[in-house]
């Protein structure tokens, strides 16, 4: 269930102090699923292949990045990205899950008095529904252990990605953790984790409203609106199951249309939960009538983003263009399975 996205380099002799280790990661969504996953309910979470995070991490003590004014070992590690440039230990509240990445790696490995230099180049925006802490977590960790000569199991890779959503989000469900790092849809299931297969090739297109989502605010609506009228909220949820049931069924028999109306349905069901908005209804009309197959809002809602499914990859481009022609701050274009 590993992407091809979380690559390495080849790999040198364990222990070796001067290499520079490399790793990617992907964003991901939730194709169907969110908010009825919280209350037991099955999801899908769709790999976004094109957001990728590349993670690099240069011994600071070893090698020529050694030469570098600002890489004295005894400033302990250094990180640049776009959020933060400079010493760990003086980085923001917003990066320590990028932090816990490295030291937690570092501890794993048994060489927590290493110093590193860590680039993160990120195309996974924050605080839409993308993954974003996680991916960066999956390609730093991945990275770290690359530069001292090892590979992670994906079990262990895991366990230090969720040590860095723990401090991201407190309690995380690990979707995003497995999403990250997949090259197919992951099926969640009363604690069952696994891989879909794939009937053929399905090409979606992510769009960005622009505006950041709001999912604690929307969890907690549904967790309200759950307590007050206990009989209608867990209909719906349990619908939303059953069009998840129904898209992962469409998957694994290569049926876009049936999938297409399942993302349809979900939208509608979300809308009744009332985490949808102005600006993700907007986005999902355009969609549609670029002639998606399906569209949805996708995450937490109240902001965020959408997804679309399209007919190929020229229809993708068709509907990308007119979702940013309808508003959306971005897109990305994202085929998963075998092509005829």
């Amino acid at each position: 269930m590993t992407s091809n996205h979380l690559d390495h380099s080849a790999a040198p002799a364990a222990g070796d102090t001067s290499r520079t280790g490399r790793a990617a990661s992907h964003g991901k969504t939730i194709l169907i699923g969110e908010h009825a996953v919280v209350h037991g309910a099955p999801a899908l979470v769709l790999p976004v292949l094109d957001a990728v995070v590349v993670a690099t991490a240069r011994p600071i003590d070893a090698g020529p990045v050694a030469a570098h004014p600002d890489a004295d070992p005894a400033t302990g590690h250094r990180l640049e990205s776009a959020v933060h440039t400079g010493p760990l230990d003086a980085a923001p509240a917003a990066v320590l899950p990028t932090v816990t990445a490295v030291t937690a790696t570092l501890r794993h490995l048994g060489v927590a008095d290493r110093h590193f230099h860590v680039r993160v180049d990120s195309d996974v925006p924050t605080a839409r529904g993308m993954g974003s802490s996680a991916a960066v977590a999956a390609a730093v960790t991945a990275a770290v252990a690359d530069a001292l000569g090892e590979t992670l199991d994906a079990d262990t890779h895991h366990e230090l990605i969720q040590q860095c959503e723990r401090i991201a989000h407190g309690r995380p469900s690990g979707l995003d953790a497995r999403g990250v790092v997949a090259d197919a849809p992951v099926w969640f299931e009363d604690g069952r984790v696994e891989p879909v297969a794939l009937g053929a090739a399905f090409t979606f297109v992510v769009a960005d409203t622009g505006v950041p989502g709001h999912t604690r605010e929307a969890v907690a609506s549904v967790r309200d609106r759950l307590e007050r009228d206990p009989v209608g909220v867990r209909t719906t949820i349990d619908a939303i199951g059953d069009r998840a049931r129904a898209a992962r069924a469409a998957l694994e028999r290569g049926d876009a249309g049936a999938l297409g109306a399942a993302m349809d349905a979900a939208h509608g069901l979300l809308g009744d939960l009332d985490v949808s908005s102005d600006d993700l209804d907007r986005l999902v009309a355009a969609a549609r009538d670029a002639g998606a197959l399906g569209a949805k809002l996708t995450g937490g809602g109240r902001g965020g983003c959408v997804l679309a499914l399209a007919t190929d990859d020229d229809h993708a481009d068709r509907v990308a263009a007119a979702l940013r022609g309808a508003g959306a701050a971005a897109t990305w274009t994202t085929t998963i399975g075998d092509r005829a």
